[in-house]
């Protein structure tokens, strides 16, 4: 007979399904994680969104469906 011993890591913070979750359960990580993962997205997408020859409609557009649902999701897409 053999006996399996499991050693668990204890952490403060940890990401489950994209959430950022903490063990007092505030937002803190949640909203850092949500900026940092937004701002991620606009520095891919930069020179489009600051590109002059891209209508102003469709440069509103691509923020709200790409920065803006990353933020909000916490989602890479």
């Amino acid at each position: 007979m053999s006996v399996i011993v499991l050693v668990f890591e204890l952490v403060d913070t940890f990401c489950y399904l994209g959430d950022m979750l903490s063990v007092n359960g505030d937002a803190n990580a949640a909203v850092e994680a949500r900026v940092h993962k937004g701002w991620n997205k606009f520095r891919q997408l930069v020179s489009l969104l600051t590109n002059k020859d891209v209508s102003l409609l469709m440069r509103g557009k691509l923020s709200t469906s790409c920065v803006r649902s990353c933020m909000l999701h916490s989602s890479e897409t």
